[in-house]
Protein backbone atom coordinates (compact mmCIF):
# COMPACT_ATOMS: atom_id res chain seq x y z
CA UNK A 1 0.00 0.00 0.00
CA UNK A 2 3.09 2.64 0.47
CA UNK A 3 4.35 1.43 -2.58
CA UNK A 4 1.06 2.37 -4.29
CA UNK A 5 1.35 5.71 -2.52
CA UNK A 6 4.95 6.58 -3.04
CA UNK A 7 4.65 6.24 -6.63
CA UNK A 8 1.60 8.02 -6.86
CA UNK A 9 3.35 11.09 -5.20
CA UNK A 10 6.03 10.22 -7.29
CA UNK A 11 3.88 10.68 -10.67
CA UNK A 12 2.44 13.40 -9.07
CA UNK A 13 5.90 15.35 -8.84
CA UNK A 14 6.89 14.25 -12.05
CA UNK A 15 3.45 16.03 -13.14
CA UNK A 16 3.74 19.07 -11.38
CA UNK A 17 7.79 19.27 -13.03
CA UNK A 18 6.31 19.55 -16.07
CA UNK A 19 3.45 21.68 -15.51
CA UNK A 20 6.12 24.07 -14.24
CA UNK A 21 8.69 23.92 -16.77
CA UNK A 22 5.74 24.30 -19.80
CA UNK A 23 4.37 27.27 -17.58
CA UNK A 24 7.72 28.86 -17.27
CA UNK A 25 8.45 28.66 -21.23
CA UNK A 26 4.99 29.96 -21.70
CA UNK A 27 6.21 33.01 -19.29
CA UNK A 28 9.67 33.09 -21.00
CA UNK A 29 7.83 33.77 -24.42
CA UNK A 30 5.78 36.09 -22.98
CA UNK A 31 8.66 38.60 -23.43
CA UNK A 32 12.24 38.39 -24.15
CA UNK A 33 15.34 41.07 -23.53
CA UNK A 34 17.25 42.85 -26.15
CA UNK A 35 19.73 44.98 -25.14
CA UNK A 36 20.79 48.19 -26.72
CA UNK A 37 24.18 49.69 -26.54
CA UNK A 38 24.36 53.23 -28.12
CA UNK A 39 26.64 56.58 -28.01
CA UNK A 40 24.50 59.36 -27.06
CA UNK A 41 27.10 61.71 -25.49
CA UNK A 42 30.34 60.43 -26.37
CA UNK A 43 32.98 61.53 -29.54
CA UNK A 44 30.46 59.19 -32.19
CA UNK A 45 27.35 60.66 -31.02
CA UNK A 46 26.96 63.19 -33.80
CA UNK A 47 26.20 59.67 -36.11
CA UNK A 48 25.07 57.53 -32.91
CA UNK A 49 21.92 59.52 -31.80
CA UNK A 50 20.33 59.14 -35.42
CA UNK A 51 21.40 55.11 -35.56
CA UNK A 52 20.08 54.69 -32.14
CA UNK A 53 16.73 56.53 -32.87
CA UNK A 54 16.35 53.93 -35.72
CA UNK A 55 17.10 51.03 -33.38
CA UNK A 56 14.31 52.42 -30.41
CA UNK A 57 12.23 53.70 -32.88
CA UNK A 58 11.69 50.54 -34.57
CA UNK A 59 11.69 48.23 -31.39
CA UNK A 60 8.69 50.41 -30.12
CA UNK A 61 6.63 49.96 -32.96
CA UNK A 62 7.31 46.35 -33.77
CA UNK A 63 5.72 46.08 -29.43
CA UNK A 64 2.74 48.58 -30.52
CA UNK A 65 2.33 45.79 -33.76
CA UNK A 66 1.75 42.87 -32.02
CA UNK A 67 5.96 41.91 -31.22
CA UNK A 68 7.64 39.12 -32.05
CA UNK A 69 4.05 37.25 -32.74
CA UNK A 70 2.36 37.75 -28.95
CA UNK A 71 5.93 37.92 -28.02
CA UNK A 72 6.91 41.35 -26.39
CA UNK A 73 10.61 42.71 -26.64
CA UNK A 74 11.75 44.03 -23.46
CA UNK A 75 14.54 46.48 -23.77
CA UNK A 76 16.86 48.78 -22.64
CA UNK A 77 19.22 51.68 -24.14
CA UNK A 78 22.71 52.37 -22.54
CA UNK A 79 24.43 55.49 -23.42
CA UNK A 80 28.14 53.97 -22.76
CA UNK A 81 29.52 57.06 -24.69
CA UNK A 82 31.85 54.79 -26.58
CA UNK A 83 33.75 53.56 -23.78
CA UNK A 84 34.53 49.96 -23.80
CA UNK A 85 34.75 49.12 -20.46
CA UNK A 86 31.47 50.45 -19.77
CA UNK A 87 29.95 48.31 -22.67
CA UNK A 88 31.25 45.32 -21.29
CA UNK A 89 29.97 46.35 -17.76
CA UNK A 90 26.43 46.52 -19.68
CA UNK A 91 26.09 43.07 -21.02
CA UNK A 92 27.65 41.59 -18.47
CA UNK A 93 24.96 43.20 -16.64
CA UNK A 94 22.42 42.25 -18.94
CA UNK A 95 23.54 38.49 -19.45
CA UNK A 96 22.85 37.95 -15.71
CA UNK A 97 20.33 39.99 -14.48
CA UNK A 98 18.07 40.45 -17.95
CA UNK A 99 18.75 36.97 -19.74
CA UNK A 100 18.94 38.20 -22.55
CA UNK A 101 18.27 36.88 -25.89
CA UNK A 102 20.19 39.01 -28.75
CA UNK A 103 21.77 42.81 -28.61
CA UNK A 104 21.57 45.37 -31.14
CA UNK A 105 25.28 47.35 -30.24
CA UNK A 106 27.26 49.93 -31.71
CA UNK A 107 30.81 50.87 -31.81
CA UNK A 108 33.86 48.58 -33.72
CA UNK A 109 36.35 48.65 -30.28
CA UNK A 110 33.76 47.45 -28.38
CA UNK A 111 31.73 44.70 -30.56
CA UNK A 112 35.56 43.50 -31.27
CA UNK A 113 36.54 43.28 -27.54
CA UNK A 114 32.68 41.01 -26.93
CA UNK A 115 33.53 38.66 -29.75
CA UNK A 116 34.86 36.04 -26.81
CA UNK A 117 31.64 36.77 -24.47
CA UNK A 118 28.67 36.67 -26.92
CA UNK A 119 30.21 33.27 -28.61
CA UNK A 120 30.63 31.94 -25.64
CA UNK A 121 27.01 32.67 -24.10
CA UNK A 122 25.81 32.26 -27.94
CA UNK A 123 24.17 35.81 -27.86
CA UNK A 124 23.96 37.00 -31.65
CA UNK A 125 24.80 40.28 -31.62
CA UNK A 126 23.77 43.10 -34.57
CA UNK A 127 25.89 45.96 -34.25
CA UNK A 128 26.57 49.30 -36.15
CA UNK A 129 30.39 48.25 -36.54
CA UNK A 130 30.83 46.77 -40.08
CA UNK A 131 34.14 45.67 -39.15
CA UNK A 132 35.28 43.21 -41.43
CA UNK A 133 36.95 41.40 -38.73
CA UNK A 134 33.27 40.33 -37.51
CA UNK A 135 32.41 38.41 -40.86
CA UNK A 136 34.03 35.30 -40.48
CA UNK A 137 32.14 32.95 -38.21
CA UNK A 138 34.49 29.66 -37.87
CA UNK A 139 37.83 31.71 -37.92
CA UNK A 140 39.05 29.76 -41.17
CA UNK A 141 41.23 32.99 -42.36
CA UNK A 142 44.33 33.34 -41.50
CA UNK A 143 43.49 36.79 -41.80
CA UNK A 144 40.64 36.55 -39.07
CA UNK A 145 41.67 37.60 -35.40
CA UNK A 146 39.22 35.89 -33.86
CA UNK A 147 36.04 33.38 -35.08
CA UNK A 148 32.73 35.76 -34.79
CA UNK A 149 29.92 33.32 -35.13
CA UNK A 150 27.39 35.50 -33.39
CA UNK A 151 27.96 38.77 -34.93
CA UNK A 152 26.21 39.96 -37.38
CA UNK A 153 25.29 43.75 -39.27
CA UNK A 154 23.08 45.19 -41.77
CA UNK A 155 25.59 46.57 -44.71
CA UNK A 156 28.51 46.10 -46.46
CA UNK A 157 31.92 45.67 -44.18
CA UNK A 158 34.10 49.28 -43.60
CA UNK A 159 37.08 46.66 -45.59
CA UNK A 160 34.30 46.26 -48.98
CA UNK A 161 33.03 49.84 -48.55
CA UNK A 162 36.25 50.82 -48.80
CA UNK A 163 37.53 48.47 -51.64
CA UNK A 164 33.95 49.72 -53.31
CA UNK A 165 35.35 53.22 -53.41
CA UNK A 166 38.86 53.12 -54.64
CA UNK A 167 36.95 50.74 -57.21
CA UNK A 168 35.14 54.10 -57.86
CA UNK A 169 38.36 55.93 -58.28
CA UNK A 170 40.47 54.08 -60.60
CA UNK A 171 37.36 54.55 -62.99
CA UNK A 172 37.07 57.85 -62.07
CA UNK A 173 40.62 58.79 -62.35
CA UNK A 174 40.66 56.73 -66.30
CA UNK A 175 37.67 58.52 -66.62
CA UNK A 176 39.22 61.88 -66.59
CA UNK A 177 42.09 60.92 -69.02
CA UNK A 178 44.57 61.18 -66.05
CA UNK A 179 48.11 59.90 -66.50
CA UNK A 180 50.78 58.17 -64.97
CA UNK A 181 49.67 55.92 -61.10
CA UNK A 182 46.99 57.91 -59.07
CA UNK A 183 47.88 58.20 -55.11
CA UNK A 184 45.97 56.94 -52.56
CA UNK A 185 45.93 58.15 -48.74
CA UNK A 186 44.21 56.57 -45.31
CA UNK A 187 43.19 59.52 -43.41
CA UNK A 188 41.84 58.11 -39.57
CA UNK A 189 42.58 58.21 -35.66
CA UNK A 190 45.12 55.52 -34.30
CA UNK A 191 41.77 53.72 -33.33
CA UNK A 192 39.96 50.15 -34.24
CA UNK A 193 36.93 51.97 -36.17
CA UNK A 194 39.12 53.88 -38.72
CA UNK A 195 41.81 50.95 -37.97
CA UNK A 196 39.07 48.22 -39.45
CA UNK A 197 39.53 48.64 -43.05
CA UNK A 198 42.98 50.23 -43.79
CA UNK A 199 45.00 47.24 -44.71
CA UNK A 200 42.76 45.09 -46.42
CA UNK A 201 42.11 48.62 -48.41
CA UNK A 202 45.19 49.23 -49.38
CA UNK A 203 46.23 46.26 -50.21
CA UNK A 204 43.34 46.22 -52.83
CA UNK A 205 44.12 49.25 -53.56
CA UNK A 206 47.33 48.58 -55.01
CA UNK A 207 45.97 45.21 -56.82
CA UNK A 208 43.96 48.23 -58.72
CA UNK A 209 47.34 50.33 -59.38
CA UNK A 210 47.58 53.12 -56.62
CA UNK A 211 50.22 54.40 -55.28
CA UNK A 212 49.40 53.90 -51.40
CA UNK A 213 51.32 56.46 -49.53
CA UNK A 214 51.77 55.96 -45.64
CA UNK A 215 48.67 56.54 -43.57
CA UNK A 216 47.76 60.04 -42.27
CA UNK A 217 46.52 60.23 -38.49
CA UNK A 218 44.31 62.51 -37.34
CA UNK A 219 42.05 62.62 -33.65
CA UNK A 220 38.39 61.29 -33.44
CA UNK A 221 37.75 64.85 -31.95
CA UNK A 222 37.56 67.91 -33.60
CA UNK A 223 40.72 69.96 -33.84
CA UNK A 224 43.04 72.05 -36.15
CA UNK A 225 44.40 69.32 -38.81
CA UNK A 226 46.40 71.79 -41.16
CA UNK A 227 49.68 69.99 -40.61
CA UNK A 228 48.30 66.92 -41.61
CA UNK A 229 46.45 68.84 -44.55
CA UNK A 230 49.94 70.45 -45.52
CA UNK A 231 51.44 66.69 -45.04
CA UNK A 232 48.59 65.38 -47.25
CA UNK A 233 49.17 68.09 -50.22
CA UNK A 234 52.85 67.57 -50.34
CA UNK A 235 52.83 64.70 -51.03
CA UNK A 236 50.33 64.87 -54.33
CA UNK A 237 47.75 62.40 -53.00
CA UNK A 238 44.81 62.23 -55.50
CA UNK A 239 42.35 60.11 -53.18
CA UNK A 240 42.06 60.38 -49.71
CA UNK A 241 40.20 57.54 -47.67
CA UNK A 242 38.02 59.22 -44.37
CA UNK A 243 38.49 56.62 -41.31
CA UNK A 244 36.94 58.98 -39.21
CA UNK A 245 33.33 60.84 -38.94
CA UNK A 246 31.34 64.05 -37.40
CA UNK A 247 33.65 66.52 -36.22
CA UNK A 248 37.00 65.40 -36.95
CA UNK A 249 35.42 65.42 -40.50
CA UNK A 250 34.28 68.58 -40.69
CA UNK A 251 37.16 69.63 -38.99
CA UNK A 252 39.61 67.78 -41.72
CA UNK A 253 37.11 69.43 -44.65
CA UNK A 254 37.80 72.84 -43.52
CA UNK A 255 41.22 72.64 -42.47
CA UNK A 256 42.72 71.35 -45.92
CA UNK A 257 40.00 74.18 -47.67
CA UNK A 258 42.29 76.24 -45.99
CA UNK A 259 45.97 74.93 -46.80
CA UNK A 260 44.46 74.53 -50.80
CA UNK A 261 44.48 71.03 -50.45
CA UNK A 262 43.08 69.61 -53.85
CA UNK A 263 42.26 65.87 -53.34
CA UNK A 264 39.31 63.39 -54.16
CA UNK A 265 37.86 63.22 -50.01
CA UNK A 266 36.03 59.77 -49.73
CA UNK A 267 34.75 58.51 -46.29
CA UNK A 268 33.49 55.92 -44.90
CA UNK A 269 29.67 55.27 -44.56
CA UNK A 270 29.19 57.48 -41.28
CA UNK A 271 31.73 60.17 -42.14
CA UNK A 272 28.84 61.46 -45.20
CA UNK A 273 25.49 62.61 -44.49
CA UNK A 274 23.49 65.43 -44.86
CA UNK A 275 24.42 66.77 -41.35
CA UNK A 276 27.69 66.74 -42.57
CA UNK A 277 27.03 68.52 -45.51
CA UNK A 278 24.77 71.50 -43.67
CA UNK A 279 27.68 71.72 -41.07
CA UNK A 280 30.60 72.34 -43.70
CA UNK A 281 29.03 74.73 -45.51
CA UNK A 282 30.96 75.54 -49.03
CA UNK A 283 33.95 73.20 -47.79
CA UNK A 284 32.22 70.11 -49.08
CA UNK A 285 32.66 69.84 -52.89
CA UNK A 286 32.28 66.88 -54.75
CA UNK A 287 32.64 64.76 -51.72
CA UNK A 288 32.14 60.64 -52.25
CA UNK A 289 30.65 58.72 -49.62
CA UNK A 290 28.45 55.42 -50.00
CA UNK A 291 25.11 54.21 -48.41
CA UNK A 292 23.21 51.49 -47.76
CA UNK A 293 19.69 52.72 -47.81
CA UNK A 294 18.11 55.59 -49.48
CA UNK A 295 17.41 58.71 -48.63
CA UNK A 296 14.33 59.82 -46.62
CA UNK A 297 12.74 61.50 -48.65
CA UNK A 298 13.07 58.90 -51.81
CA UNK A 299 10.12 57.12 -53.25
CA UNK A 300 10.55 53.42 -52.29
CA UNK A 301 7.88 51.08 -51.19
CA UNK A 302 9.38 50.83 -47.77
CA UNK A 303 9.74 54.21 -47.21
CA UNK A 304 6.31 54.35 -46.11
CA UNK A 305 6.48 51.67 -43.22
CA UNK A 306 10.30 53.35 -42.48
CA UNK A 307 8.03 57.11 -41.62
CA UNK A 308 5.42 55.17 -39.30
CA UNK A 309 8.76 53.75 -37.61
CA UNK A 310 9.59 57.54 -37.16
CA UNK A 311 6.39 58.62 -35.89
CA UNK A 312 7.22 56.26 -32.57
CA UNK A 313 9.02 59.22 -31.49
CA UNK A 314 8.33 61.99 -33.66
CA UNK A 315 4.69 62.19 -33.80
CA UNK A 316 4.47 64.80 -36.08
CA UNK A 317 6.37 63.03 -38.84
CA UNK A 318 8.04 65.99 -39.77
CA UNK A 319 11.42 64.92 -38.90
CA UNK A 320 13.60 64.29 -41.51
CA UNK A 321 15.84 61.49 -40.66
CA UNK A 322 19.59 61.20 -42.25
CA UNK A 323 20.25 57.50 -43.47
CA UNK A 324 22.14 56.03 -40.54
CA UNK A 325 18.29 55.97 -39.10
CA UNK A 326 17.62 53.65 -41.94
CA UNK A 327 20.18 51.00 -41.48
CA UNK A 328 19.32 51.10 -37.48
CA UNK A 329 15.63 50.23 -38.77
CA UNK A 330 17.43 47.66 -41.00
CA UNK A 331 19.07 46.27 -38.38
CA UNK A 332 16.53 45.85 -35.67
CA UNK A 333 14.09 44.24 -38.78
CA UNK A 334 16.94 41.67 -39.69
CA UNK A 335 16.37 40.74 -35.95
CA UNK A 336 12.44 40.76 -35.57
CA UNK A 337 12.09 38.24 -38.34
CA UNK A 338 15.05 35.87 -37.38
CA UNK A 339 13.18 35.51 -33.84
CA UNK A 340 9.80 34.85 -35.85
CA UNK A 341 11.91 32.03 -36.95
CA UNK A 342 13.33 30.86 -34.33
CA UNK A 343 9.39 31.15 -31.95
CA UNK A 344 8.42 28.86 -34.91
CA UNK A 345 11.17 26.56 -34.22
CA UNK A 346 11.72 26.00 -30.76
CA UNK A 347 11.91 29.17 -28.89
CA UNK A 348 13.04 32.39 -28.59
CA UNK A 349 16.99 31.59 -27.69
CA UNK A 350 19.81 33.12 -28.88
CA UNK A 351 21.08 29.95 -30.67
CA UNK A 352 17.81 29.63 -32.44
CA UNK A 353 17.95 33.74 -33.21
CA UNK A 354 21.49 32.62 -35.08
CA UNK A 355 19.86 29.71 -36.87
CA UNK A 356 16.76 32.13 -38.21
CA UNK A 357 19.85 34.44 -39.73
CA UNK A 358 20.61 31.38 -42.23
CA UNK A 359 17.67 30.45 -43.69
CA UNK A 360 16.56 33.23 -46.14
CA UNK A 361 18.10 34.02 -49.05
CA UNK A 362 17.93 37.16 -51.03
CA UNK A 363 16.28 38.50 -47.88
CA UNK A 364 15.04 41.61 -47.44
CA UNK A 365 12.18 42.38 -44.17
CA UNK A 366 8.72 42.41 -45.28
CA UNK A 367 7.73 46.06 -45.81
CA UNK A 368 11.49 47.34 -45.99
CA UNK A 369 11.35 46.79 -50.03
CA UNK A 370 13.90 49.39 -51.42
CA UNK A 371 14.77 50.46 -48.22
CA UNK A 372 16.97 47.73 -47.23
CA UNK A 373 19.20 45.38 -49.45
CA UNK A 374 18.51 41.85 -50.09
CA UNK A 375 20.90 40.16 -47.56
CA UNK A 376 23.05 36.65 -47.73
CA UNK A 377 24.00 35.08 -44.61
CA UNK A 378 25.83 31.69 -44.41
CA UNK A 379 27.11 29.89 -41.03
CA UNK A 380 30.59 30.42 -43.48
CA UNK A 381 30.39 33.50 -44.16
CA UNK A 382 28.69 37.14 -42.41
CA UNK A 383 29.34 39.44 -45.15
CA UNK A 384 25.67 39.74 -45.51
CA UNK A 385 25.55 42.74 -47.70
CA UNK A 386 28.71 42.78 -50.62
CA UNK A 387 26.60 45.71 -52.79
CA UNK A 388 28.11 49.34 -51.94
CA UNK A 389 26.23 52.39 -53.09
CA UNK A 390 28.48 55.40 -53.85
CA UNK A 391 27.02 58.91 -54.25
CA UNK A 392 28.03 62.30 -54.74
CA UNK A 393 27.38 65.43 -52.52
CA UNK A 394 27.54 68.87 -52.69
CA UNK A 395 26.45 71.80 -50.53
CA UNK A 396 25.46 74.14 -53.40
CA UNK A 397 24.70 77.31 -51.25
CA UNK A 398 22.41 75.59 -48.95
CA UNK A 399 20.64 73.90 -51.62
CA UNK A 400 22.36 70.46 -50.79
CA UNK A 401 22.28 68.40 -53.81
CA UNK A 402 23.23 64.49 -53.42
CA UNK A 403 23.22 62.26 -56.77
CA UNK A 404 24.82 58.36 -57.22
CA UNK A 405 27.54 57.93 -59.15
CA UNK A 406 27.89 54.22 -59.05
CA UNK A 407 27.09 50.92 -57.64
CA UNK A 408 29.60 48.45 -56.96
CA UNK A 409 28.74 44.83 -56.46
CA UNK A 410 31.93 43.00 -54.47
CA UNK A 411 32.98 39.68 -55.43
CA UNK A 412 33.12 37.40 -51.98
CA UNK A 413 36.58 36.54 -52.21
CA UNK A 414 37.69 33.60 -49.87
CA UNK A 415 40.93 36.06 -49.01
CA UNK A 416 38.91 39.12 -47.77
CA UNK A 417 36.71 36.88 -45.65
CA UNK A 418 37.29 38.33 -41.71
CA UNK A 419 39.58 40.72 -43.05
Amino acid sequence: MNNIKSKKLLLSSITTCIALSFTSQVQAEDSVFVGHLADMSGPTAFVGKNYANGVRDSLAYINAHGGINGTKLESETIDYAYKVPQAIAAYKKWKSRNNMVAMQGWGTADTEALISFVARDQTPVFSASYSGHLTDPTGKNPHTKKPAPYNFFYGASYSDACRGLVQWAADDWKSKGSQGQPKFTHIGANHPFPNAPKAACAEYAQELGFNVLPPVVISMKPGDFKAQCLSIKSSGSNYGYIGNLGGSVLSLVKSCNTVGVDIQFMSNIWGGDKNVFKAAGEGIKNYIFPTMTPFWNDDVPGMKLVHEISKMSDESGKEERVHHYMRGVCSTYFMKEAMEWAKDNGGITGENVKKGMYVKKNWVPEGLDGVCLAANWSNEDHRGINQVNIYKGNYNGGDIQIEKVSEVTLKRRDDWLGY
